[in-house]
């Protein structure tokens, strides 16, 4: 007996969605960027923060998101410690967030320029999505909290591929907030967490600006023993 199904759609890959995510990051600098078939190495080649005030509307969907979590955490790990975890800041809370942060500068610097406040209040306003990755670290634990700090870091920067990946631009940043105590306090981090990065992510109203990039010879040696 014939099936009246029709032949199984092939699955889907990851470099599937990321050559469409990388379309539709390119399809309004079409004149400016060369649009070509890509690999998973192109992506990896390619990759650049836009800066967060480029970034705007719209933002990730929620589905989109889920995905986008669920590959940034494919990290290494040492110890299965799971030393990060994500805390979302969008909507109103990036306003809120900013006033906040500029009434802590001043209080910690009376002195501090108003066009510093002002930049304080306004970080946060551009991209939709801003995601502080925190490290959890375990003090006394035979892997060292550096290497669990690094493996936060590695979740950071999957969140930049990943969001280039669908088409997104990204930007990690920290500034002086990420390293105060009463900011982390007020985003309700512990003793024992550290911020990491703020990564703003949202469509990029322009190109990612291009810099010159260091010449990898001129960072690679080899290690020999004498004979």
């Amino acid at each position: 007996m014939m099936s009246n199904c029709g032949p199984e759609a092939p699955a889907v890959t990851w470099l599937d969605e990321a050559r469409k995510g990388f379309a539709r990051y390119t399809s309004a600098f079409a004149g400016t960027l060369l649009i070509r078939d890509m690999t998973s190495f192109d992506l990896l080649s390619e990759r650049s923060s836009v800066p967060s005030r480029l970034l705007g509307e719209p933002g990730p969907t929620s589905e989109q998101l889920e995905r986008l979590f669920a590959m940034a955490i494919r990290v290494p790990d040492h110890g299965k410690l799971i030393p990060w975890r994500l805390l979302l800041v969008r909507g109103e809370a990036r306003r809120q967030l900013g006033e906040k942060l500029a009434e802590i500068h001043r209080h910690n610097d009376p002195n501090v320029p108003d066009a510093v406040i002002a930049k304080d209040r306004d970080r946060f306003n551009f991209a939709p999505l801003i995601v502080a990755v925190i490290a959890r670290l375990t003090p006394g634990h035979k892997v060292p909290e550096q290497e669990q700090i690094l493996s936060a870091g590695c979740v950071a920067y999957n969140l930049l591929l990943g969001a280039q990946a669908l088409g997104f631009g990204a930007q990690w940043l920290t500034g002086w907030a990420a390293y105060d105590r009463r900011v982390a306090a007020l985003l309700g981090l512990v003793d024992d967490e550290r911020i990491v990065s703020f990564v703003h992510i949202g469509t990029a109203r322009e190109p990612a600006p291009e810099r010159v990039r260091p010449d990898p010879a001129a960072l690679l040696s080899e290690l020999h023993f004498g004979s």
